[in-house]
């Protein structure tokens, strides 16, 4: 790929990766506050504004997602971003706590969606093809030079990376968002207990390593049938 294009498409992938893992935040934040727990609000993250996200992770945002960029020679990017919240709040109210790990990943589904969305009217109304084969900055052709062809990658991406975060997030494993999600399936008082079980250390190291391992042969089913949803009718 000549390095003026390798040049767009980083700056693709960031801008997009910016707006995502933004949305994500802000949306763990909005819940947090409507279920009372002020803390990332106050931090100033109840916001669609990157600033004060990268304040709080800039390695997680910035650095980690450039160089990974590079090193995948342009391949894909990866990062995270984090909202503060109350420990003492969410050991009180564990489901209201899992309602708040969830509105993070609903942020990237929806972006999904939105993607989807547009894929499907541009293909209706003639200014975007599907493609035999897709990947992470194609999931849809354009039928000619042009303002389509541009809309390429950034819609692609948007639509990959999302659905990346929002099933990785949602792995039951901690410390991601899926493994306090499961408190909303349990009783305030198992809620503490599971609650308690999760803050110890140890386990966030050992669901780190586990999600690295497991999300690749679940990603990938979940990956085709969301690009055949997305071709269906075609």
């Amino acid at each position: 790929m000549p390095s003026q294009q390798l040049v767009v498409l980083g700056i693709t992938w960031f801008l997009v990766f910016l707006f995502s893992t933004t949305l994500h935040e802000a949306g763990h934040a909005l819940a947090a506050l409507k279920l009372g727990d002020p803390t990332a609000y106050q931090g100033g993250q109840v916001t669609l504004s990157p600033l004060p996200h990268v304040r709080r992770e800039p390695f997680g945002m910035l650095l980690v997602p450039l160089i990974s960029f590079v090193l995948s020679k342009g391949g894909w990017m990866m990062g995270w971003a984090s909202a503060p919240y109350d420990p003492i709040w969410a050991h009180r109210h564990p489901r209201r706590a899992a309602i708040m790990a969830l509105a993070g990943p609903a942020g990237n589904l929806l972006l999904v969606l939105v993607a989807a969305v547009a894929v499907r009217v541009g293909v209706a109304l003639g200014a975007y093809q599907p493609l035999p084969y897709v990947s992470f900055d194609a999931i849809v052709g354009a039928r000619g030079p042009g303002f389509a062809a541009g809309t390429i990658a950034p819609l692609s991406i948007l639509f990959t990376l999302n659905l990346i975060l929002f099933v990785f997030n949602l792995l039951p494993v901690p410390p991601l968002d899926g493994s306090a999600a499961v408190g909303i399936f349990l009783t305030d008082e198992a809620g503490r207990r599971y609650h308690q079980f999760l803050r110890q250390p140890m386990f966030s190291m050992l669901g780190i390593l586990a999600a690295w391992y497991l999300f690749g042969p679940i990603f990938q089913p979940i990956n085709s049938l969301a690009v055949q949803l997305l071709y269906a009718g075609y």
